[in-house]
């Protein structure tokens, strides 16, 4: 007799264990859609700023640096999972952004003097003009790239 009422304990404490493990599955699954679905509505949103701001350097509404800077931040903000190499991809956009990422922006180009950030304008709007033609020709495959992954 005791031993029929230790396996039925068994039993029990197996079964609600089963039902416990059954439960903190279902509810890892859908944690793992809900951190999709939050993936998913990210890489739109940045996809979509990448697309605008090309757009907008291309009509020139806004300047190559500054177009590029935000680029570069977006596209290395993309959570992908497995993330392509965009310097070998927009080589073009990369360099520049290389190349002007040494410059001050916001609070420390306040902190400059006039003759100081002159001096920096003028350089930037050299190293533009250098790379002018190209990055506007990867600007249309930034923005098929971005279509492609949505």
């Amino acid at each position: 007799m005791w031993l029929t009422v230790a396996v039925v304990i068994g039993i029990l404490i197996i079964l609600g264990l089963g039902i416990y493990a059954g439960k903190l599955l279902f509810m890892l699954k859908q944690q793992n859609v809900r951190q999709q679905a939050a993936r998913d509505a990210r890489i739109d949103s940045i996809t979509e700023s990448i697309i605008v701001i090309s757009k907008a350097m291309q009509q020139q509404q806004c300047d190559l640096s500054e177009g590029t800077i935000r680029i570069c931040k977006l596209l290395n903000a993309l959570p992908l999972q497995s993330r392509p190499e965009y310097r070998e991809k927009f080589p073009h956009i990369h360099n520049l952004f290389v190349e002007i990422s040494g410059f001050a922006i916001l609070e420390e180009r306040k902190k400059l003097t006039a003759k100081e950030r002159r001096k920096q304008d003028e350089a930037r709007e050299q190293i533009e003009s250098e790379f002018e033609s190209q990055v506007l020709k990867e600007l249309d495959s930034i923005r098929h790239f971005c279509t492609q992954i949505n």
